[in-house]
């Protein structure tokens, strides 16, 4: 038996709404669906950590990453929560991870011990910091394009994730 069209239209406008409200709101369709609450709040307070905005002097915000990228997604049934910039810089990786580790421990995030030697990474409360060297050759293969901007110097991302579930017991590396 086919559909007659308004039933059609009317399911393709149910499909387009609920596809246009997972659009946007983020994590919001994920806590109906798990029941975790205040997911956006969490979004929103990760992505005004002033450690994202912490750089070395010369660190530039990298061309294409002016906003701080924060949301949330599933991962092995936990929802993840993130938020991070990616920055240039003329010098090297070992000033980077230099300057990271003075800052972060300033705001309060503790090395953490079971990261691997010269891994710039941190925990705090449920939180994790990691600083993530970038190529330009891998930014261009993520859809970032021709990045002249990133082949000389340390390029890298400032990340922070945290977990809500049963991930969230142990923050670490």
């Amino acid at each position: 038996m086919p559909l007659r069209t308004g039933s059609t239209r009317r399911i393709s406008l149910l499909l387009a709404t609920v596809l246009a409200a997972a659009t946007l709101t983020g994590c919001g369709l994920l806590e109906l669906a798990r029941g975790y609450e205040g997911t956006d709040d969490r979004v929103k307070d990760m992505a005004a950590l002033d450690i994202l905005d912490t750089r070395p002097d010369g660190a530039a915000v990298a061309r294409g990453f002016g906003e701080v990228d924060a949301g949330c997604r599933e991962d092995s049934g936990d929802v993840e929560v993130y938020a991070g910039r990616t920055y240039t810089f003329p010098g090297t990786q070992a000033e980077v991870s230099a300057h990271y580790r003075t800052a972060a421990v300033r705001d309060g995030w503790n090395p953490d011990p079971r990261a691997s030697p010269g891994e710039p990474c941190f925990t705090k409360e449920d939180m994790t910091l990691w600083i993530v060297f970038r190529t330009a050759e891998r930014l261009a293969e993520d859809g970032h394009g021709s990045r002249a901007d990133l082949t000389t110097g340390a390029g890298y991302s400032v990340s922070i994730d945290s977990y809500l579930g049963s991930g969230a017991a142990e923050a670490g590396c």
